[in-house]
């Protein structure tokens, strides 16, 4: 059953992926970016050591949803975000091609974790949120193959946070992947749906 919610629904992002997930579950909204200073909030955040990556992306997620949610009254607001990490290292979205090989060097031959969380607001304020773990396993790709994925995949890789994308030539790094794919892709698609029918007063 489709979600049917009497609010106008927003999706507090720019990413084109998880605008494709709303739209081919047939979801009606509009988009309106966050754009709040997220490497501010990262490094209030990460002050506190016993702070992990799952609750830096919860902690994004629910900051962009209550801004958008500010701009909207009477709209229910999506506001997501991913945490990628490494060990003890957090990564964010290369900004260069340069910065983007430097990404994969480091996560080749190596499984990181991405912490993808979503949360839901209203009038300011949040009134749910889901953070989804996956564990991903790279290949050990040689620095002449990460070099012509990235000459193929183009720019595109700065879209995400690890430089890869699994709907596209990014399913080629991997050697496993144990986790929601939706999540990966920037929703954890299930769950939200779920909660969206609860707030349209339907049954699961």
């Amino acid at each position: 059953m489709f979600a049917e919610i009497s609010s106008p629904l927003v999706l507090g992002s720019r990413s084109a992926s998880r605008a494709a997930l709303l739209e081919a579950a047939g979801l009606t909204f509009e988009t309106d970016p966050a754009d709040i200073d997220e490497d501010a909030i990262r490094k209030v955040i990460t002050r506190d050591r016993n702070t992990g990556a799952s609750d830096v992306a919860d902690v994004l997620a629910r900051a962009k949803a209550e801004t958008v949610a500010e701009r909207h009254p009477g709209a229910l607001v999506i506001g997501a975000d991913q945490v990628l990490a490494a060990g003890d290292e957090l990564f964010e979205k290369p900004a260069t091609m340069k910065e983007a090989r430097r990404t994969l060097l480091t996560l080749r031959g190596r499984t990181h974790q991405l912490h993808t969380a979503v949360a839901l607001a209203r009038e300011g304020n949040v009134i749910w949120g889901y953070v989804d773990s996956s564990d991903l396993t790279m290949r050990a790709l040689t620095p002449e193959y990460i070099g012509k994925y990235l000459a193929a995949a183009g720019e595109s890789v700065l879209q995400s946070v690890g430089a890869y994308q699994l709907e596209g030539l990014g399913v080629n790094l991997f050697d496993e992947i144990r986790g929601d794919y939706f999540a990966i892709l920037g929703l954890p698609l299930l769950p939200l749906l779920a909660e969206l029918r609860r707030e349209g007063g339907q049954r699961p």
